[in-house]
C-alpha cells in the first residue's frame, strides 16, 4: 500500500494505491488481483476486493468500482448504483462510499477538494488522457463548486517513461494534435517511448490546479510488485491482474 503524502493531511479522508501484495488469487495474479474483468477465478477476486475494504474501512457493497473503457465518461455519484457504470471517472459528496479504478500500468488519478469535501477518482491511460478526462474532471468539479485553488491531485503509479515503448504512429497521433506535444516522447535509436505521466501532470497543471502529488512508483518495474499489462506481455502471459486504487470521506 502507498499513500499521498498530501492527501494524508486530511483526517476526513481515507485513501491507499494497492500493489499484488497482500491477496488470495495464484499464479499470475498473485495475488492481490482486484480486477473481475481478468480471467482470475472470481471467488478469489471477490475475497481481495473484501481486504482492501477492510484496510479502507468501507463496506464491501459500498466500493464502487467502474466497467472501464479508456473513455472520458465521468460520474456524479448521488447514491449507491444498482449496476456497475461504464466509463473511467467518479465523483462523490457520499460519506462512507469508496470510489476505486483499477489499473494496470495506466494512472489511478484522485482528486479532493478539502472545502467542498468532494473526492474523485479517474482511469487514465494513454486514451483517457488524450480525450481530456482530466480537464472534464476539474470542470465537474468546478461545476459542482469547487475551487481550484481548493483542489488536490494525485496521480498514482503507472507506467514510467523508460518502460513506455510506442509505435512512430502513436507519436504522430500526438504530434497531429499539438506539436508541443513533442516534449513528452523520446527517441532512442530506433525506439520510441512516452511520458504518460507528465502529459497527465500538465494536463492537471493546464487546467489550473497547482496543488498536485505524485507516487513515483513504476508499475513495469517487477521491484515495485505492480501488475504491469506490458510485462505480461513481455513475459507472453495470456492475461494480467489489477491494482486498486481508493478513496473515500470517513
Amino acid at each position: 500500500m502507498f499513500y499521498s503524502k498530501k492527501l494524508s493531511r486530511f483526517k476526513n479522508i481515507k485513501h491507499a494505491f494497492f500493489n499484488k501484495k497482500g491477496g488470495h488469487s495464484k499464479g499470475i495474479y498473485k495475488s492481490l488481483n482486484c480486477g473481475m474483468g481478468s480471467k482470475d477465478n472470481k471467488n478469489l477476486v471477490i475475497k481481495n476486493l473484501k481486504i482492501v475494504s477492510n484496510k479502507i474501512g468501507v463496506k464491501k457493497k459500498n466500493l464502487i468500482l467502474l466497467n472501464q473503457i479508456h473513455s472520458k465518461k465521468i460520474y456524479f455519484l448521488k447514491k449507491i448504483p444498482k449496476k456497475k457504470l461504464i466509463g473511467d471517472g467518479l465523483i462523490t459528496k457520499q460519506k462512507k462510499v469508496g470510489i476505486g479504478i483499477l489499473t494496470a500500468d495506466c494512472a489511478p488519478v484522485l482528486f479532493y477538494d478539502k472545502k467542498k469535501t468532494i473526492i474523485g477518482a479517474a482511469h487514465v491511460g494513454w486514451k483517457g488522457a488524450y480525450k481530456k478526462i482530466l480537464p472534464d474532471m476539474v470542470k465537474l468539479l468546478k461545476k459542482y463548486g469547487s475551487k481550484l485553488k481548493d483542489i488536490c491531485v494525485v496521480i498514482g503509479p503507472c507506467i514510467s517513461k523508460i518502460n513506455y515503448e510506442v509505435k512512430k504512429d502513436f507519436r504522430l497521433k500526438f504530434l497531429s494534435k499539438s506539436k508541443e506535444n513533442i516534449k513528452y516522447f523520446r527517441v532512442k535509436g530506433k525506439k520510441t517511448f512516452f511520458d504518460l505521466k507528465q502529459y497527465i501532470y500538465d494536463q492537471i497543471k493546464q487546467s489550473g490546479i497547482s496543488n498536485i502529488d505524485i507516487i513515483k512508483k513504476d508499475t513495469f518495474n517487477k521491484n515495485n510488485n505492480f501488475f504491469s499489462a506490458r510485462r505480461s506481455l513481455k513475459n507472453k502471459y495470456n492475461d494480467y491482474g489489477r491494482n486498486i486504487s481508493i478513496i473515500m470521506i470517513k
